[in-house]
């Protein structure tokens, strides 16, 4: 139990690392916590044009695609509201700059990187 438990907390802190890495604007340090293969998926990816799908696999593709996203968010900022853990997953429930609120869910690896990500926004 106590593995568990210890799991779940490095899990609750992540979400404040992940937070911090995306305030800090660094793309490199975003990337850092992502998988090599990672995957996402969010439709900010297809309003950018880069899948019909809205999906991008690979750490090459996401920095693409962020290094796109970031210009048009200049005054980016995430502020953690809260962070749901699991012993593979968390969703990290945030505000962003403009006041919207977004659940991102972020499946780890063994390794504590990011393999599988989904932005969920409130449609409309």
């Amino acid at each position: 139990m106590q593995a568990l438990e210890r799991t779940l907390e490095q899990r609750t802190a992540f979400a404040d690392t992940w937070i911090g890495a995306w305030n800090s604007r660094d793309l490199d340090q975003v990337l850092a916590l992502y998988a090599d293969d990672s995957e996402m998926v969010s439709d900010k990816i297809i309003k950018l044009g880069l899948d019909p799908n809205g999906r991008l696999r690979g750490k090459d593709n996401l920095r693409v695609y962020w290094g796109r996203a970031l210009p048009l968010r200049p005054k980016l900022h995430f502020t953690l509201i809260n962070a749901f853990v699991s012993p593979d997953s968390l969703v990290v429930f945030y505000r962003d700059e403009l006041g919207r609120e977004i659940c991102e869910y972020l499946r780890l690896n063994g390794d504590g990187k990011i393999v599988q990500g989904s932005a969920n926004h409130i449609h409309g």
